[in-house]
């Protein structure tokens, strides 16, 4: 659709159906400035959702990324969710205003669970648009955004007991999202491995785990049969004394730069093939940094709904190269 547009749905509901020749961008909840920055001309905006001209870009701190967005003006509220329903299925709300007004339309929508994810289980192939209400008679809405789980929220059904912290929700959403992970037998590397939740996570998918860290790790993942601890530095290594890695994943903490030129120095010597690796981030974002990984051939560069303030790297042959 190109052009604006008269729409009726078989029901008789009549609406004005305007193209925004622009992409949306949520940002995750605390990092609106670094997505606002990133962008650089941001047109219009309502709280966390930012819309910039033309199609999509390669952005960092989007959490979901609304393509082909439409103004509707709509007739109401049983109208707003006809016309909805009639394009998809499946939507969203990201709610920012006109909250009550918004619960109505949502509440003549079909339901969408908000079961939280399984880990192990694939992520959601059913297209799940994204609709907002900014004003009482005006919806923009997507029906075709990149993440498959409402607003970009990757909520895991966590183990509590088991992992010593919650850094482990950041191994298993980017696992998730790429659809695959390590193989029984896969020999695994975790750098900056204290205290283990990462370790642990490779050690449950039956891969041999070489876990690095200078502090030690908690005493119940140390034990685990699989798991090789090295008290040493990460940037100590060796990787043709260390031998070949099939997944390198690094949650260390270190300027980027510093990783930077750890994750090459693997690349370089070909003893590694795929890798999730954190960039730890301070202050100001410093978007050269995180270019030079997004840089990479066959690589991308996320912001994790479990991330902080930092960004997941990924390369993954066969799967980040073909995003």
């Amino acid at each position: 659709m190109t052009e604006k547009q008269i729409f009726d749905t078989p029901d008789g509901v009549e609406s004005v159906i305007e193209p925004m020749d622009e992409t949306g961008y949520l940002a995750p909840v605390g990092f609106e400035d670094q997505l606002f920055n990133e962008l650089g001309d941001v047109t219009e905006r309502h709280d966390r959702l930012m819309f910039a001209p033309g199609p999509e870009r390669r952005v960092f701190w989007a959490q979901n990324v609304w393509r082909n967005p439409v103004r509707i003006a709509i007739p109401s509220i049983k109208g707003a969710a006809k016309i909805l329903k009639f394009n998809q299925r499946n939507w969203a709300m990201f709610k920012f205003d006109h909250f009550s007004r918004a619960k109505l339309i949502e509440a003549n929508l079909p339901h969408v669970s908000a079961k939280r994810q399984i880990f192990g289980e694939p992520a959601p192939t059913a297209p799940l648009g994204s609709w907002t209400l900014i004003d009482p008679d005006t919806i923009i809405a997507s029906a075709d955004c990149s993440s498959p789980w409402k607003n970009g929220e990757i909520e895991f059904e966590e183990d509590k007991v088991t992992p010593p912290n919650r850094a482990y929700l950041k191994l298993w959403e980017a696992f998730t999202r790429l659809g695959v992970g390590p193989q029984t037998g896969d020999r695994t590397m975790d750098l900056g491995g204290s205290p283990g939740g990462w370790t642990w996570v490779l050690h449950e998918f039956g891969t041999d785990v070489i876990s690095i860290d200078k502090a030690r790790l908690d005493a119940n993942i140390a034990k685990l049969p699989r798991v090789d601890f090295r008290q040493e530095s990460a940037f100590g290594l060796n990787p043709e004394e260390v031998g070949y890695i099939d997944w390198l994943c690094s949650d260390v903490i270190c300027y980027p730069d510093r990783l930077y030129q750890l994750v090459n120095q693997w690349m370089d010597a070909a003893m590694a093939t795929n890798f999730i690796c954190t960039i730890k981030l301070q202050g100001d974002t410093d978007y050269s940094a995180i270019t030079q990984f997004a840089d990479i051939p066959g690589s991308k560069v996320v912001h994790l709904y479990n991330n902080k303030h930092e960004l997941t790297w990924l390369k993954v042959p066969g799967v980040t190269d073909q995003d």
